[in-house]
């Protein structure tokens, strides 16, 4: 079992930064791949960016040169620092720990936090 709690989300103009957390507890030695996905009412949870346990990144085009994933290892907790928001970037942020060493799944999921961007 994994248990992955966000924090960090919140209202924010077009043009300002917030940084999101995720602080991840359990059976983490099996985490190969961290993230964060995003969801928007009325459509599809999409990927906005990933870390490997060695550090490889990975970001969706949309939020490249603007977001910015990382991770505290002493701490077990991944952060998106997320500045130039848009509007468009408002959704529900969700954190994600992928591995394989868990019976019966592969993902864990983190409860959401709401980011909401103001034009």
């Amino acid at each position: 079992q994994v248990q992955l709690v966000e924090s960090g989300g919140g209202l924010v103009q077009s043009g300002g930064s917030l940084r999101v957390s995720c602080a991840a507890s359990g059976s983490i030695f099996s985490i190969n791949r961290m993230g964060w996905y995003r969801q928007a009412p009325g459509k599809q949870r999409e990927l906005v960016a990933t870390i490997t346990s060695g550090g490889s990144t990975n970001y969706a085009d949309s939020v490249k040169g603007r977001f910015t994933i990382s991770r505290d290892n002493a701490k077990n907790t991944v952060y998106l620092q997320m500045n130039s928001l848009k509007p468009e970037d408002t959704a529900v942020y969700y954190c994600n720990a992928h591995g394989t060493g868990w019976s019966g799944r592969n993902d864990y999921w983190g409860q959401g936090t709401q980011v909401t961007v103001s034009s």
